[in-house]
């Protein structure tokens, strides 16, 4: 009897120490924005549309100014989620197209399971794609407990469908159900609606929260309406001239909000203090028409879908209690493909036991554990169909091809930067009023000076050339970051040493690909077949 007792003591002290240990594990909110551009935030120097919610959480966290990514939307969330670089998965090649029976391999452990292992609460809010053309492939067969969004790559703000390749149906999903109760409410405040409601609902005691809330703002909806924002937020940026600049600001001012409501939230349910969060773009902003979008990258080259700087360096921070130095200006190397190992590691968990990934640990450095820069290198990417690679190694970057024939191999700009006078004492006051800031001095947290994060994480460039001597479908083109990072001149003849050993860096990532998995469109897969909604529908088919 004696015997039973302990074993079941010890048992339950077992049993005890590692609920202890899981309810410990900091919540993290990931919110995903969509085609934002690197010039469309205020902590980079652009005032000309107000983010002071995003602000407040740069002020008092940590901007990465050297993250990068793929250039398109699903590469780059198959990186988050996966902690592999697209080439290493077959998602390099451009996005999941509507119709298209293919998705993420399902031999990949993602994000929300490793962390549901860990004892989270897994959430997801907003937009998947990668993969929705049967239910295996869908967030809640992912890892996701629950997932309220839609599930290809842009739908329209309003009436929630989904327009392309001449179909056309709904795309807003509430688990497997269709959802169409939601006519005519905007995309951005519905997301943030049901984000709340998670973390209004959340119970600490059933574990962390893990909350992926990727907005579909400020992506292009469906061609015939690309931008979209409240009559009300437009009218906010009458002194923006360009209409489609202006109707950008007002949905950029709505994602912002959006994030101050989530930060109020958790404030509210006393989960702040223990959340981490991160915000962050999926790729470059599609500028001066792209896309028919109005984002901006300036001063950066390129656009969204393109290898240079304005197509994969993007807006991203991360925000915690526990940061070293908030407020700071963080300028090591940094890839998408990290996040899931950093976060990771944020947990207390051995990231050792993740195998197989590209990605590295940067949490130790961010909370001033180490000094050694995690990352030295990445792959920007290798995209064999659109002709290109792209690599860095330290300050060295290299560019072999490009996209679009080098229509968009220029500089887009300044959206917002001419005749702009920043009145840094009205500016500070906008971001301290704001939700995200209020919150934050709630639970003591510190700030750093706003003008002063600004000088640092700007980029700043003379003027662009007439001609560049670049010419990437002749010859790979080697760039300076540190020194040149709006790409102005190719020292390839300069730096010999340097280019062949780039050269042979995009060789040896090459070596490492696998076949990308696209899959041509299934005309079966139309709406009309199915009430006029997008929904799984090789299994009715059974393909």
């Amino acid at each position: 009897m004696e015997f039973e007792q302990y074993v079941c003591l010890s048992v339950f002290v077992l049993e005890f120490l590692s609920s202890v240990e899981a309810f410990s594990r900091p919540n993290i909110v990931f919110i995903l924005a969509d085609d934002l551009g690197f010039n469309d935030v205020g902590f980079h120097g652009s005032l000309q549309i107000p983010t002071p919610n995003i602000d407040a959480l740069a002020s008092s966290g940590i901007i990465l100014n050297q993250y990068y990514g793929t250039p398109l939307c699903t590469p780059s969330r198959s990186a988050i989620m996966t902690g592999k670089h697209p080439i290493h998965t077959g998602m390099q090649n451009y996005v999941i197209e509507a119709g298209s029976p293919y998705g993420l391999p399902l031999n990949e452990i993602v994000l929300p399971q490793h962390l549901k292992e860990l004892g989270y609460q897994t959430k997801a809010v907003g937009k998947w794609h990668l993969g929705s053309f049967s239910r295996p492939f869908l967030p809640t067969n992912r890892g996701f407990e629950s997932h309220y969004g839609y599930w290809l790559g842009f739908k329209d703000y309003c009436d929630h469908t989904n327009a392309e390749n001449g179909m056309w149906g709904l795309d807003l999903h509430d688990g497997l159900e269709d959802d169409w109760s939601e006519f005519g409410n905007y995309t951005t405040r519905l997301f943030t609606r049901k984000a709340e409601e998670i973390i209004e609902n959340h119970s600490p005691e059933e574990g962390p929260l893990f909350l992926y809330l990727a907005h579909l703002a400020v992506h292009s909806a469906n061609p015939h309406s690309p931008l979209q924002a409240p009559r009300e937020t437009v009218k906010r940026f009458e002194y923006i001239e360009d209409k489609n600049r202006r109707i950008f600001a007002a949905m950029v001012y709505e994602l912002d909000l959006s994030i101050g409501r989530v930060v109020k939230k958790l404030s509210q349910k006393n989960l702040l203090k223990d959340t981490i969060i991160v915000f962050s773009s999926d790729n470059g902003g599609p500028a001066a028409g792209f896309n028919q979008n109005a984002a901006s990258n300036w001063p950066l080259k390129g656009v969204k879908n393109t290898p240079w700087e304005g197509g994969v360096r993007m807006a991203g921070l991360v925000w915690a209690n526990n940061l070293e130095q908030p407020g700071r200006v963080y300028t090591n190397l940094m890839d998408m493909v990290d996040w899931l190992p950093t976060l990771y590691g944020a947990t207390g968990a051995n990231c050792s036991s993740l195998k197989g990934i590209d990605g590295v640990n940067h949490w130790p450095t961010l909370t001033g554990k180490s000094d050694k820069p995690p990352r030295t290198k990445t792959v920007h990417n290798i995209d064999e169909g659109f002709g290109y690679g792209a690599v860095r190694k330290g300050p060295w970057k290299l560019v072999q091809g490009t996209t679009y024939n080098g229509d968009w191999d220029k500089w887009f700009g300044p959206s917002g930067r001419d005749n702009f006078t920043i009145d840094w004492k009205h500016y500070k006051k906008l971001i301290a009023d704001s939700d995200t800031a209020k919150s934050l001095a709630r639970i003591g947290a510190r700030f750093g000076h706003f003008d002063k994060i600004v000088s640092q994480a700007n980029v700043k460039c003379s003027d662009p050339p007439d001609i560049s001597n670049c010419k990437p479908k002749v010859k790979p083109c080697l760039f300076n970051i540190e020194s040149d990072p709006c790409e102005y001149e190719d020292v390839a003849d300069k730096h010999p040493k340097k280019y062949t050993e780039l050269l042979k860096l995009l060789e040896d990532y090459k070596h490492t690909q696998v076949p990308p998995r696209n899959k041509p469109q299934n005309p079966l897969a139309d709406p009309k077949y199915f009430g006029y909604v997008w929904t799984y529908w090789a299994d009715y088919l059974k393909i």
